[in-house]
């Protein structure tokens, strides 16, 4: 009777040490396919908002940085999760960080887009080199008090710390219009937001896109009558309104390239002409006096030189399907393509462009590649 229930004790000891057996060798199996450990129930990361605005602008691009701690001290990198916002566009999905001796400090930017806006929900997660998965932490923020403006009409739709003019050129255009060109620099600004009122054309010829310093190449065509072109962006260091204004005046010689269009003095020119005409005075009152004929090079060079300047300008061959540019950039602006070859009258020519009249008296540029022989 004993031996029956020690017998049966025997079995039942077996089974329950092979099922601890197996269980055992399932969670090794999970630690070696690099499933979730049981450190996945530790809390590692503690998020703090460090700064943050409360009061923003519609167009307004603003920072918020994270101040964030860990108590893992060998890590590979904190990830972030940017969820539940609205009327924001986020410009850097990986933060810029920098850190010190025991925190994380994690930048991130904004543009406002909307009327009414709210902070993301941020969470994060440490990975680490044996891909040990802890807990996630999330820091819920709050709700923005967004601005909207109200600006006059000769806003151009800008929002900066700073938008500064670098250079800048005007040439004619057709006989009711001249062509603005103008570069500028721009700080802390949504530069593709960059629009004009209230002219007849305009458009972006070139552009470097950067939340933080940004650039860009445009061109507005204006009416002749203007004397200034002016108009407003909202500067946020001054927390108000500041005005641009460009002086209108026309250069008739060529525009020359992106990194060159303050405008030119066209009276050098006349001031060479001036010279060479002196030169060839002076040696005329030296043959006078002198009676040495020897002078009449230095008369013959300078009225070469004189006319080789005033002589008017050739007309060029354009082919047929030829693209006429705004400006003698690359990839710039084309506002007419030829349906037939045409002779044009040449106004002057840079690097790979000719400047040229067309037959509706405005004024465009060819690329070279494009002239008949």
């Amino acid at each position: 009777m004993i031996r029956p229930l020690f017998l049966v004790l025997f079995l039942l000891t077996s089974l329950s040490s092979n099922e601890h057996s197996d269980t055992i060798q399932n969670i090794d199996s999970l630690y070696s396919t690099g499933s979730p450990t049981k450190k996945d129930l530790q809390k590692v990361l503690y998020l703090s908002i460090e700064k943050a605005p409360t009061r923003v602008i519609k167009g307004e691009i603003f920072s918020l940085t994270l101040k964030t701690l860990s108590t893992v001290k060998n890590f590979t990198d904190i990830t972030y999760k940017l969820r539940h916002y609205n009327g924001l566009r986020v410009l850097n999905s990986t933060p810029y960080r920098v850190k010190d001796s025991k925190y994380f400090h994690d930048t991130f930017y904004f543009l406002v887009t909307s009327s009414s806006a709210s902070l993301p929900e941020f969470t994060a997660t440490l990975h680490d080199v044996d891909r040990t998965i802890y807990k996630k932490t999330t820091l819920k923020t709050h709700r923005l008090d967004v601005i909207t403006l109200n600006p006059k009409s000769d806003f151009a739709n800008i929002v900066a710390d700073s938008f500064e003019l670098q250079s800048y050129k005007t040439t004619t255009y057709d006989n009711k219009h001249n062509i603005v060109i103008f570069s500028a620099a721009a700080t802390n600004c949504d530069i593709t937001a960059f629009k004009l009122q209230n002219v007849f054309k305009q458009g972006v010829e070139s552009m470097t896109k950067s939340h933080i310093n940004s650039k860009i190449l445009y061109y507005v065509i204006i009416d002749k009558k203007l004397k200034y072109f002016t108009f407003s962006y909202f500067n946020l260091k001054r927390n108000a309104f500041s005005l641009v204004s460009i002086p209108i005046i026309v250069i008739d010689d060529s525009v020359t390239t992106q990194s060159d269009l303050k405008p030119k003095d066209q009276s050098k020119e006349i001031l060479k002409m001036k010279i060479a005409g002196a030169v060839a005075l002076l040696a005329f009152v030296f043959i006078i006096f002198r009676k040495k004929y020897i002078y009449l090079v230095f008369i013959i060079i300078p009225l070469a030189y004189i006319a080789y300047l005033a002589t008017p300008s050739k007309e060029v061959c354009i082919k047929n399907g030829a693209k006429i540019y705004l400006l003698p950039v690359q990839n710039g602006t084309i506002f007419e393509v030829t349906n037939q070859r045409y002779y044009l009258q040449k106004e002057g020519s840079v690097k790979k462009f000719i400047k040229v009249k067309l037959q509706n008296q405005k004024i465009g540029w060819v690329k070279t590649e494009d002239t008949c022989q």
